[in-house]
């Protein structure tokens, strides 16, 4: 898997190739919400999301 680790929130967020993650570190949920919502985008602009 892929492990990610952010700044900003400080969280780590640990991508499987099955799509499913985990995200260790936050400290309320909308910090989850934000992570996810952040490393989205950068797999969407790297084109590294695929949708069949």
């Amino acid at each position: 898997g892929l492990i990610y680790r952010m700044d900003e929130p400080k969280v780590v967020i640990l991508l499987f190739a099955s799509g499913k993650l985990v995200c260790t570190g936050a400290k309320k949920e909308e910090d989850v919400h934000e992570a996810v919502s952040k490393l989205h985008k950068k797999l969407e602009e790297e084109e590294l999301i695929y949708y069949e």
